[in-house]
């Protein structure tokens, strides 16, 4: 079975995979594909000994679920992984146990013979007695079978998890079936603004401020890439700091993250990074082995509680972090210009661990997140909606999620600028996220997490909703004294003037 779902080798069967020396998996059938896809480093990670291995609720997920998420694996998938390969994993498994009882039977009586006829006054050797002649070869038959039964469980377990890792989360009962179009509309905060003349876009307001810059940069750092100087650097560091304040104030631990995380960690969070095109960027495998750089601080803090377990009386734990998130952005298509879908961006993100004593704990922290956003969007000024996003709108690891969008005039619509996601025990279940309950026993947590502010977005929201007829563009009051000004101001001439090729009086 592929890790990436049903595929097809030349023969014409499901690949088998297996791991190489060189950390791939490819097909046990021998036909030469080699297999990429979600759960290949997890697993490998897990047989390797380094974490424990992800207790998987399976059977928790319905094949009508399954249909109306997204994702590699249909009903039929999940139908075969449980009936199919779980049922023989576990068959064969409890063979082995009955064959290892049995063995140890064996052992006793073997012991209990020789105890016997090894006995002062004893005449025959107990090696000659067919009981001990038929007790060796009961045993050396055991071995024979057990040594069999273990590389099918091998194999199967390998096949299982493999394709196990891929299933998406469960999903809650309110939440609205479909893609995209189908998003419940919960809330409408705030006025749209009104402008007596026709509303520019961020970028043209920012090229005429001087303070945004991403013509000509091809050459220099890619497409959807730009610069952000004078007070468009500002609003970033002040949209950063107040958002900071803001759940520091609420009780948040505050938390620098790596940028550069291990795939492990990438898949016990549901994400994909080895796809084909890849969502994420990956460094260069012939020199820093299976290290990419993470799209949200998200993977790096649910890294940092791998493999640990904090105590009942600590939680919730609510994390906040301010990082450089890198998106590979692979639908080039989609909004070429712009900061709306880029490369690189500043995010301040939040994360909870929670316990699951009554299973609603989640769900609260889930709320508790969303009303912070909607307390830093409102103080922003910010005209917005509140959204409950459809089944094909979740990723695998989302149990619900709230979006929020803020209405951007320039692009005469409603952009996303937030989304927050309950996990439940996911990502706790694939990474060893634990914790230990009123009983001292461990348990798995569930995890929570939303945007506190993605700088890019709300610069969109900001400059356009804010905008003046000439040009210039007025703070939020919530970050003037952060900014330092009112409004931003036109500049009296261009700080540069290009002098490249193909341009008058320009370069050779």
């Amino acid at each position: 079975m592929d890790p990436a779902g049903p595929r097809r080798g030349r023969g014409g069967t499901c690949c088998a995979p297996r791991v190489t020396s060189k950390r791939l998996l490819v097909c046990a059938g021998g036909c030469g594909v080699v297999l990429r896809g979600a759960g290949g480093r997890l697993y490998e990670h897990v047989r390797e000994g380094r974490s424990a291995r992800p207790q998987l609720e399976v059977s928790a997920l319905s094949e009508r679920e399954l249909e109306r998420r997204q994702g590699a694996l249909r009903g039929r998938d999940l139908r075969d992984i449980v009936s199919g390969t779980w049922a023989r994993l576990r068959d064969v498994r409890g063979a082995i146990a009955r064959l290892e009882e049995e063995k140890g039977r064996v052992a006793r009586d073997v012991r209990a013979l020789m105890v016997r006829h090894t006995a002062p006054h004893t005449v025959s050797s107990p090696l000659q007695l067919p009981a001990y002649g038929a007790l060796r070869a009961r045993g050396r038959q055991i071995r024979l079978e057990l040594q069999e039964l273990l590389a099918q469980e091998a194999s199967l377990d390998e096949s299982f998890y493999l394709r196990a890792l891929q299933l998406p989360n469960s999903t809650h009962p309110e939440v609205p079936v479909g893609d995209e179009s189908q998003a419940r509309v919960l809330e409408v905060v705030g006025e749209k603004p009104v402008f007596d003349f026709k509303p520019k876009g961020h970028l043209e307001l920012g090229e005429g401020l001087d303070i945004i810059r991403q013509r000509r940069l091809s050459h220099v750092s890619g497409h959807r890439s730009y610069y952000l100087c004078g007070a468009a650097a500002l609003l970033e560091h002040a949209l950063v700091r107040f958002a900071m304040a803001k759940l520091l104030s609420k009780g948040f631990l505050p938390m620098t993250v790596p940028d550069l995380l291990r795939g492990v960690v990438f898949e016990g969070c549901g994400m994909q990074p080895h796809l084909s095109p890849s969502p994420v960027y990956t460094i260069d495998p012939a020199r820093f082995e299976d290290l990419s750089l993470a799209g949200t601080a998200e993977v790096g803090i649910a890294g940092y509680f791998m493999d640990h377990a904090v105590r009942l009386q600590d939680l919730p734990i609510r994390v906040v972090c301010s990082s450089t998130c890198y998106r590979a952005e692979t639908d080039t298509g989609r909004e070429p210009w712009g900061l709306y879908r880029v490369h690189q961006f500043t995010k301040v993100e939040m994360f909870g661990v929670t316990a699951a004593e009554s299973g609603a704990e989640s769900g609260e922290l889930l709320a508790e997140f969303l009303a912070l956003q909607k307390e830093i969007f409102s103080e922003l000024g910010l005209h917005y909606r509140v959204l409950d996003m459809p089944t094909e709108e979740l990723g695998l690891p989302a149990y619900r999620k709230f979006d929020i969008e803020a209405w951007m005039p320039g692009r005469g619509k409603y952009g996303e600028i937030s989304s927050a996601s309950n996990c439940t025990d996911y990502q706790s279940r694939r990474l060893n996220i634990m914790y230990s309950d009123g009983a001292g026993v461990l348990r798995h947590a569930h995890t929570v997490n939303g945007t506190a502010c993605a700088v890019s977005r709300m610069l969109i929201a900001l400059l356009e909703c804010n905008q003046l007829r000439d040009g210039r563009v007025r703070v939020p009051p919530a970050l003037q004294p952060l900014v330092g000004l009112d409004v931003i101001p036109r500049p009296p001439a261009p700080r540069l003037r290009y002098i490249g090729p193909n341009q008058p009086g320009g370069g050779p």
